[in-house]
């Protein structure tokens, strides 16, 4: 690999924990919504997993041993009820934007151009989960909101320290 290639695999790897611990919230999510959203959790639980498993080819194909999953994620909060379903697939998704937003800024070509679609995806779903947009999705620096400054773009798994 070259060294042109070390912070794009990085990025890389930073997207694939992302969604490892998107898919591994949806799952959360799916189980707590209330029924008339239930299509969507499992329209964006779909798409998490289908670029999950893209990015493991990816990461493959530039010589990379991609980054297992965690076996449990700690959520930002507790998510007891509907309501809270709902705000959590907001952050998960403001958070999977942060990272492809760091994947857009360290690629080229058609991987820059694909991360920016997965960006935008993720942008759109965080406005229908949350009703209402960011300046800047997935910069969490240039947003103007206390939801989004502050946060880390990468899901914490349950054996390390939240950075909320």
């Amino acid at each position: 690999m070259s060294e042109a290639e070390q912070p794009e695999l990085e990025a890389l790897q930073a997207v694939l924990a992302a969604e490892h611990a998107a898919v591994y919230g949806y799952g959360i999510v799916g189980g707590r919504i209330g029924e008339k959203r239930r299509a969507e959790t499992r329209a964006a639980y779909d798409a998490h997993r289908a670029r999950r498993d893209a990015l493991v080819r990816e990461v493959r194909d530039l010589g990379g041993e991609p980054v297992a999953a965690s076996a449990a994620y700690a959520l930002p909060f507790p998510v007891p009820d509907s309501a809270a379903a709902v705000r959590l697939a907001a952050e998960l998704e403001e958070r999977v934007a942060g990272v492809y937003s760091d994947l857009v800024r360290a690629s080229g070509g058609a991987r820059r151009g694909e991360a920016a679609g997965a960006l935008r995806e993720a942008a759109v779903r965080a406005v229908r989960w949350r009703g209402g947009s960011v300046a800047f999705p997935g910069l969490a620096e240039r947003a103007d909101t206390g939801a989004a400054a502050g946060t880390t773009a990468t899901a914490t798994p349950s054996s390390a320290t939240p950075t909320a």
